[in-house]
């Protein structure tokens, strides 16, 4: 009978050693080699201070700042470890609600006409650091007022900071809200 579970009891341990343990070893050794940086999270550094990563957004709410989208994450905003979408339909008067709720509050802001969508939904998984150029123009106007800052240098400030479609072809141009609000940090009045 052992003759009969040898051979599969062999096979479950060679290859929980193999898959389970050489491989995911060999693939963070190379990708640590290759790219340390994005191996390590993405984090970004300022002052020897680890401050966020460039994966996952941040709440920002002062209005010195740009805004994020909304997070999905529930009443911890932008939680890594809640990472989920709202999975709510087009139809939904839940996800109806929560976009009034959005629109009311960035035009009681001062941000008016049509907001982008990014303005007023969460993405996929509720974390996204980025918003669109379009969202990022939109809060120019609020951002200098609040600082003291000319306008025209903070719609500078936003148009270096928009990053292009990935390869040149995948997904759509952005901004990375922290790496803005950093850059924001570091302008004179």
């Amino acid at each position: 009978m052992t003759n009969i579970y040898r051979p599969a009891f062999t096979f479950v341990v060679l290859f929980t050693l193999l898959l389970g343990i050489a491989y995911p070893l060999s693939i963070t050794g190379i990708s640590l080699a290759l790219m340390p940086a994005n191996a390590r999270g993405s984090l970004i550094v300022s002052n020897d201070k680890i401050i966020g990563s460039s994966l996952i957004g941040q709440a920002f709410t002062s209005e010195r700042y740009f805004w994020p989208r909304p997070s999905a994450t529930g009443e911890f905003p932008y939680n890594a470890a809640a990472s989920s979408g709202t999975n709510l339909g087009t139809t939904s008067q839940k996800l109806k609600d929560m976009v009034k709720v959005e629109i009311d509050r960035l035009h009681s802001a001062g941000i008016i006409g049509a907001l982008p969508v990014d303005a007023v939904t969460s993405s996929g998984s509720g974390l996204d650091p980025h918003i669109s150029p379009d969202y990022a123009r939109d809060q120019v106007a609020r951002v200098a007022k609040a600082r003291n800052l000319d306008v025209a240098k903070v719609g500078a400030l936003v148009e270096s900071h928009i990053e292009g479609r990935s390869f040149g072809f995948i997904g759509e141009p952005r901004v990375n809200v922290l790496r803005l609000n950093m850059a924001l940090d570091s302008l004179q009045p």
